[in-house]
């Protein structure tokens, strides 16, 4: 069997530096959509490829439970396998089943919790908790979608960084950021070397909810004022597929970025020969090999 037929597995090591060009030389929500998609589909591709590594790798096994043209020797002639290759696939696949499982598990429970501890409240699209500890996240629902933020954390905050509080948080609400964090989370833990996409679309999520923001309040500073003072008293989303104002990650660099012009939304492709060209179409190109 040749090294080719792992090539799904390891693909994704070209992760990083394609993470890197888009965080740098692409608009948010440009980089947040399309490192989502390139990290789902290298996700699925690693999946697929340990999938048939299992079938043709343990056709000849005892009890296995393929139809028995699968062990025909013509089959297993025309058909590259390695036994061994196919026994390891067995438990890397059961590995990520349980920990993507898990992982649907506690973000469908940390968000029943959460809305069964605001039941008491006014159903209003803002839930201010009188507690001391300074916090605030966006909670999305079925029926509706909550800001949930708490008097710890509007106490720390003028009026206008309010604003800009409320605001970062609807456009997480807005646009779904939970469902590309979930994304990215379950697709580096079905390929570990995915991870890279998961910071990145972690910090890009932030970023487009910054610039949406900043939109909103008409001043690039407030926001990055209200981003500073709450990374500096407050602790993050109870689940990191929820998004927050204090999210973990470079603060600094959301600062930095938000003190800075606002990016260029790009409408069409770019040519290959800039850098912003580069950055995307390396990564359709590294979708397409996979």
């Amino acid at each position: 069997m040749g090294v080719f037929v792992f090539l799904p597995l390891v693909l994704p090591l070209t992760a990083w530096p394609i993470a890197r060009l888009a965080e740098h030389h692409l608009h948010p929500r440009t980089a947040t959509r399309l490192l989502t998609t390139l990290a789902c589909a290298m996700a699925a591709c690693s999946s697929v490829c340990l999938g048939l590594l299992m079938v043709v790798g343990t056709a000849q096994l005892p009890g296995n439970p393929l139809p028995d043209g699968w062990s025909d020797p013509e089959v297993r002639a025309a058909v590259p396998y390695d036994e061994v290759a196919g026994r390891a696939a067995v438990p890397a696949l059961l590995v990520v089943a349980s920990v993507c499982g898990r992982t649907l598990w506690r973000h469908w429970r940390v968000r029943l919790k959460a809305h069964r501890a605001l039941a008491g409240l006014p159903g209003t699209s803002v839930a201010v908790l009188p507690d001391d500890v300074p916090y605030a996240y966006a909670l999305p629902g079925r029926r509706r979608d909550r800001v949930v933020a708490t008097t710890g954390l509007l106490s720390c905050l003028e009026p206008v960084e309010r604003r800009a509080l409320f605001a970062h948080e609807r456009a997480h609400l807005a646009a779904s950021h939970h469902r590309f964090l979930l994304a990215v989370r379950l697709a580096a833990q079905a390929n570990p070397f995915l991870h890279p996409l998961r910071t990145a679309v972690a910090y890009t999520t932030e970023r487009w909810a910054d610039e949406e923001a900043a939109e909103a309040v008409g001043s690039r500073p407030t926001v990055a004022r209200a981003i500073g003072k709450a990374a500096l008293v407050s602790r993050s989303a109870p689940a990191p597929t929820l998004a927050g104002l204090a999210a973990p990650g470079p603060v600094p660099r959301r600062v930095a970025a938000l003190l800075a012009p606002a990016p260029v939304v790009v409408r069409t492709w770019p040519s290959a020969f800039t850098t912003v060209g580069l950055a995307v179409w390396t990564a359709a190109a590294g979708t397409a090999a996979s």
